[in-house]
C-alpha cells in the first residue's frame, strides 16, 4: 500500500516568506538609497549655482548651512549622512563650487572630496582703473577688491610679470580667461601676461611695431587713446594716423581722453579751458608725446588698427556737426578751426534746446 505525501513542515514555509520579506525590505531600502542618493538631488531650475566654502567655515554645520541658504538641494540632510563615509568634512577644500542641475548627493559628496572647484570665466572688455580691474576680479574670485587693489598697486608684486603700476594695463589684452576660483593674484596675473605676449607674437605684430619704430607698450598706450576717441572703425585708422604724425613732427598729442583720465572723470563731455592746466603727466595738452601709460585696456582690434594705420597728412581732426560720431579729418589748421567752429555752434544751439526743453 503506497504512502501518503507528507506536507513540507510549517517552518520551512515561513522560513521562505521571511526570506522573501527581507529580500522584498532589502530591494526596498536599496531603491530608496539609489533615489535618495544617486538621482538627482538639486532643488533649483536653472543651469547650475555656485556655493562657496569659506576659509574658515569647511565645518559640517557651515557647509550644510551654505547649502541651504543657497537653495541648492532638495533634502538639504542627505549631503550630511552621505558625506560621512567619504569623511569629506576633515578634508574639505575651501572655494567656490559649481553645482549643476540634476546631480546627485554622491556626485557632489564627490566634487567635495576631490576639492574639484569651478571654473570661472574672468571677462574683460575695456577697463580704464586698477580700481574697475579689482572690482572686476573680486567678483569672480575669492578674494576682496581691497586685497585686489592692494596687489595691483604693489611694484615688488607686479615685478613677478615684468610690470609695473603704470604699465600694467599693457599686460592685459581684452579676453575671456578661464581660472579656477581660488586662482591667487599671481596666477591671474600671470595667465594675463602670457596671453598678452601670445598675442604680440601672432600676426607680424612685433614687427609691425618696429617698422612704426614703436614698442608694443607704446603702441598699447596709443590704441588706448584711439579706443577711446570714437567706435567707428573706419575713424580710428584716421585717428590713429593723426597720432602718429603728432609723434613724428614732436607736435602735443592733445587727446581729450587723456584729459578725462587725468581728471578722474570719464562722464565729462566737453574739454574747458580750467581743465588744461592739470598738472598730470597725462595731460597731453601740456605734456609732449605719449602718456606713462594706457588710459584703458583697447580692444585688440584698435591695437591692429595703430599697426595698421595708413600714411596719411592729416594732423587735425574734429566731431562732425551732424552729430553722427564720425569726424572731420584735415591737415591745417584753417580748415580744422573752421569745423571746429561750426561743431561748436551746433553743440551749443543744440544744449540751449534742451535746457529751453527742461520744465
Amino acid at each position: 500500500m503506497a504512502r501518503k505525501k507528507q506536507s513540507p513542515p510549517k517552518a520551512t514555509s515561513r522560513s521562505k516568506k521571511t526570506f522573501l520579506f527581507i529580500t522584498l525590505a532589502i530591494v526596498l531600502i536599496a531603491f530608496i538609497t539609489y533615489w535618495l542618493f544617486a538621482l538627482s538631488a538639486t532643488a533649483f531650475n536653472e543651469k547650475s549655482r555656485m556655493v562657496t566654502i569659506e576659509k574658515d567655515n569647511t565645518q559640517k554645520s557651515a557647509v550644510l548651512k551654505v547649502f541651504e541658504d543657497a537653495g541648492i538641494l532638495r533634502f538639504n540632510s542627505l549631503l550630511g549622512i552621505a558625506g560621512a563615509p567619504f569623511n569629506i568634512w576633515d578634508k574639505m577644500k575651501p572655494g567656490r563650487y559649481e553645482i549643476k542641475k540634476g546631480q546627485s548627493i554622491l556626485d557632489i559628496v564627490r566634487m567635495l572630496k576631490n576639492g574639484r572647484l569651478a571654473e570661472v570665466k574672468l571677462v574683460i572688455n575695456r577697463v580704464r582703473t586698477k580700481a574697475e580691474l579689482a572690482k572686476l576680479i573680486s567678483k569672480q574670485f575669492m578674494t576682496d577688491s581691497s586685497t585686489v587693489m592692494d596687489y595691483l598697486s604693489s611694484n615688488d608684486s607686479l615685478a613677478e610679470i615684468n610690470s609695473d603700476t603704470t604699465l600694467l594695463f599693457t599686460k592685459i589684452i581684452p579676453d575671456t580667461y578661464n581660472y579656477f576660483a581660488d586662482a591667487s593674484m599671481k596666477t591671474i596675473l600671470q595667465k594675463l601676461s602670457t596671453g598678452s605676449k601670445n598675442f604680440w607674437e601672432k600676426n607680424n605684430r612685433l614687427q609691425k611695431a618696429a617698422a612704426i619704430k614703436m614698442t608694443p607698450e607704446q603702441v598699447y598706450i596709443l590704441a588706448s587713446i584711439v579706443d577711446e576717441e570714437t567706435n567707428y572703425d573706419a575713424d580710428k585708422y584716421k585717428i590713429a594716423s593723426v597720432y602718429l604724425n603728432r609723434l613724428k613732427k614732436q607736435m602735443p598729442l592733445q587727446a581729450c581722453p587723456t584729459i578725462k583720465y587725468a581728471m578722474n572723470d570719464f562722464t565729462i563731455t566737453r574739454i574747458y579751458e580750467k581743465y588744461l592746466t592739470n598738472p598730470s603727466p597725462y595731460n597731453t595738452y601740456k605734456v609732449k608725446g605719449l602718456p606713462p601709460g594706457p588710459i584703458c585696456t583697447p580692444s585688440p582690434k584698435t591695437i591692429d588698427i595703430v599697426l595698421d594705420a595708413p600714411q596719411t597728412d592729416y594732423i587735425y581732426f574734429v566731431a562732425k556737426s551732424d552729430f553722427s560720431g564720425y569726424h572731420h579729418f584735415s591737415n591745417n589748421y584753417e580748415e580744422h578751426n573752421a569745423k571746429a567752429k561750426e561743431y561748436q555752434k551746433k553743440l551749443d544751439d543744440y544744449m540751449l534746446k534742451k535746457r529751453a526743453e527742461k520744465p
